[in-house]
């Protein structure tokens, strides 16, 4: 994961920059979204894969399942990762351009992982409490976990910040162990 994460980041960098300079970060986020569900099939893996199909069959075969998507930039895009053997970091680029464009319009996406579901109140509080620490515009994508016990788990970005009953627990055990 770590290795497709260093992989994949020139690639999200060059076509950020690309659609950026462009002005059509949108439609290159449509794209490599569309794209990365492609090539995440096992129909197309197979493909990818197969050393019998060459670039221009498999251009070819992105061409029909993007349709009118392939614009002449990104089909380029597409090209260079047929040629370095990328294809299969589609999903990882399109993760880290998001990552990137939230970024340019200051926006943070934050997993908040709880024990219990929240109320909007709390999730309005934790935001506001959130956007003080980074400096940022919060997005908030919410899961439950019960073997959190309680109290919750924040990820954004490299950052983890567990206020979790389970991970209090496992500091406690690491410290009388020791």
């Amino acid at each position: 994961m770590l290795a497709e994460t260093t992989l994949a980041r020139p690639y999200a960098r060059a076509a950020f920059g690309l659609a950026d300079q462009a002005g059509t970060l949108e439609r290159w986020s449509a794209n490599l979204a569309r794209a990365a569900v492609a090539v995440d099939s096992p129909a197309m893996q197979r493909v990818i894969g197969h050393p019998r199909v060459d670039e221009r069959q498999l251009l070819g075969l992105f061409d029909a399942v993007l349709g009118d998507a392939l614009d002449l930039a990104f089909r380029s895009f597409v090209k260079v990762l047929m040629h370095y053997r990328r294809l299969e970091l589609l999903p990882e680029i399109a993760s880290q351009f998001e990552q990137l464009k939230r970024a340019r319009n200051h926006k943070l996406m934050v997993n908040v992982t709880s024990a219990v579901p929240m109320e909007q109140a709390q999730l309005e509080q934790l935001a506001g409490r959130l956007r003080e620490r980074f400096g940022s515009e919060i997005e908030m994508q919410t899961d439950i976990d019960e073997s959190l016990i309680g109290g919750l788990v924040v990820r954004a970005g490299d950052k983890v910040i567990d206020a979790s009953v389970r991970g209090r627990l496992e500091q406690l055990g690491r410290a009388l162990v020791r």
